[in-house]
């Protein structure tokens, strides 16, 4: 490409510095001529009126002295020779003597001026001036040797700046080509300093935008499929608590290897997609469906998911309240009695409930107590899930996604990943019971443009509550 364009440079160039060089020269040779037969028709014109004062051959000889090239000025009188050296043909100057014209005219090697003067008696006398070949072209070479160094300065001058501009061109391309082939492989930390002409600037910065969502998506979906696995772990949860309680019969230990099984398939999937990418801080919202900053705008408004985050937490409550009876467990719930409408889904804060209790029966021995509670403040509700395991001794290291030991470490970043996408915030603590008091905070969201604010009635229970024990 930059050989190409180089070329095309010298090719226009060259063609418009011929279409100017050619006539250029032309003109210059002609001018140069014009000017020569000029200054011997002026020589021969300033001899005339000496002429016709005097014909002696000596005040001639003086004047013709005193101009340029008297050497070439010749004067023919009547009736005598001629006063120097006459290069002109006999014919021209007959017809310049018999029909007293003034003739100037090409001849071999140069060019003839004759210019007839009328003598007194009606004697004609006729004076030649023969100008040179040499001097018609004098300078002309000169002239065209400089136009000729001219027009290959341009040229040649042309032919860089073509050429820097084409190096340009092909270093932005060849960048964009080499992102494009890196990305392809799977380089997703990638990108091309956009340079070069606008054209291709608009395209680095289009490949920029492109790799970073592409690696938004990539991990949107990672975080997606890693997620939805952790929660398959509730449902496995309580497989493994009917497995235990199958205990002794033909088909618990079938059903203890297959729920063992699917707990490996599910910590390989998790792993695998927990595996790091190439990608900077993304920012997704809950489930990594949209930026964080996105489902938190969405749910300030009237518009987009809400829920009562209160109910929810009770219908989850309820069911680890029976896997917790089996285990010997105490929970209590508390409710606020205040409306908790936050913007997120059912399914949403389900699975917030889900991650932190499941850790709870992962983490913690059986017969653990742990007590789950919604508190309705001014601008947010908080949930707060505590129980009286052995705590979590590094908080900060723990909201950190996939870096918890002993875990996935995905339970905590969907919870603190919910309360993010609300505009709220996530905390972890030692509780009252004596192990972990983590409280998740989600901004209330909207009120909805009709409907009068419900209260409920404040619930709280021990061990496994009459509403959970009645299902």
């Amino acid at each position: 490409m930059r050989r190409s364009l180089a070329g095309v440079a010298l090719a226009v160039t060259s063609m418009v510095a011929l279409s100017f060089l050619i006539p250029l020269a032309l003109l210059v040779m002609s001018l140069v001529k014009e000017q020569g037969v000029n200054a011997a028709e002026q020589r021969a014109a300033a001899l005339a009126p000496v002429l016709t004062l005097t014909t002696d051959p000596y005040a001639l000889r003086e004047s013709a002295a005193s101009l340029d090239a008297a050497e070439h000025l010749v004067v023919h009188l009547p009736g005598s020779g001629a006063l120097g050296t006459s290069k002109a043909p006999a014919a021209l100057l007959e017809r310049a003597q018999q029909g007293r014209e003034s003739i100037s005219q090409e001849i071999p090697n140069g060019w003839i001026c004759l210019q007839p003067v009328v003598l007194p008696g009606d004697q004609v006398a006729v004076i030649e001036n023969f100008v040179p070949e040499a001097e018609l072209t004098r300078g002309v070479k000169e002239s065209w040797a400089v136009m000729l160094f001219l027009a290959v300065g341009l040229v040649g001058g042309s032919v860089l700046v073509a050429d820097r501009l084409g190096a340009k061109v092909v270093r932005s391309s060849k960048r964009l080509a080499q992102a494009s082939q890196a990305l392809g492989q799977g380089d997703l930390d990638t990108r091309v300093d956009p340079m070069g002409p606008r054209e291709l600037r608009d395209a680095g910065i289009a490949f920029n935008a492109m790799a970073h969502r592409m690696t938004e998506l990539l991990a949107v979906e990672r975080e997606l499929v890693a997620d939805l696995s952790h929660r398959l772990r509730t449902p496995l949860t309580a497989l493994h608590l009917a497995s235990e309680r199958m205990a002794g019969t033909p088909e618990s230990a079938r059903v203890e290897a297959a729920v063992g099984e699917l707990e490996t398939e599910l910590q390989a999937i998790i792993a695998a997609a927990r595996t790091p990418l190439a990608v900077g801080p993304m920012g997704q919202g809950l489930l990594g469906t949209e930026p964080a900053a996105g489902r938190a705008s969405a749910g300030t408004g009237a518009s987009g998911p809400r829920c009562e985050a209160a109910d929810v937490v009770r219908r989850r409550t309820a069911f680890w309240s029976v896997l917790a009876e089996q285990q010997n467990r105490c929970c209590t719930l508390d409710l606020t009695q205040e409306p908790t409408a936050v913007s997120l889904s059912d399914d949403d804060i389900a699975a917030v409930v889900d991650a932190l209790i499941g850790n709870i029966f992962r983490h913690t021995a059986p017969g653990t107590p742990f007590g789950v509670q919604v508190v309705r403040t001014a601008q947010a509700v908080e949930l707060v899930v505590e129980d009286g395991g052995p705590g979590i001794p590094e908080p900060d290291r723990a909201l950190s996604r996939g870096s918890s030991t002993g875990s996935t470490g995905l339970g905590l970043d969907i919870a603190q990943r919910a309360a993010t996408a609300t505009g709220g915030s996530m905390r972890i603590t030692r509780g009252p019971l004596g192990g972990a008091h983590i409280t998740v905070t989600f901004s209330l969201a909207a009120s909805a443009p009709s409907g009068r604010r419900l209260r409920r009635p404040r619930t709280s229970s021990r061990r496994r509550p009459a509403w959970a024990r009645g299902r």
